[in-house]
């Protein structure tokens, strides 16, 4: 019976270390694929600037645009693993006002549409706001009133 209950322990064990493992794998794939894509949008950006103006502007930003998302799940990736497997929240918040600033730019024909781009614009500037302000640290004893000398 101990025996039996040693096996299962270590195979409790071993189940986070290898769904781990193979998030992080999945992760390095995703992003050599984003890293093929960012130069992908390089080339664009030179095919862009090298012809004769046949390109609109619009496409060149949306380009811009979409170079920067690619740029920030990448650096989100990175800091995934700088920061032992933990995303921080502010890139998302960054991924997220850069998508709706390129959708301001590529669908401004419907006015409506826009204000409610520039609506979710402007929480997620407050959100990052809010991330800013908080502590980043948050231990259970700088939070108890008997433990905090400031009240």
């Amino acid at each position: 019976m101990d025996m039996m209950k040693k096996n299962l322990s270590s195979i409790l064990f071993l189940i986070p270390k290898i769904l781990q493992l193979f998030l992080n794998i999945t992760l390095v794939l995703l992003a050599i694929i984003l890293a093929v894509l960012l130069v992908k949008e390089i080339i664009i950006f030179t095919d862009i600037l090298i012809s004769d103006g046949r390109h609109d502007y619009k496409l060149f930003f949306d380009n811009i645009l979409l170079f920067f998302l690619y740029f920030e799940f990448i650096s989100m990736i990175v800091k995934y693993f700088k920061e032992e497997y933990h995303f921080p929240i502010r890139y998302f918040l960054y991924i997220g006002i850069t998508a709706m600033v390129r959708l301001i730019i590529v669908n401004h024909d419907h006015p409506i549409d826009t204000l409610f781009y520039s609506l979710v614009i402007l929480t997620l500037i407050i959100g990052y706001f809010i991330i800013n302000i908080t502590p980043r640290e948050r231990s259970d004893k700088h939070w108890t009133l008997k433990n905090n000398k400031g009240f």
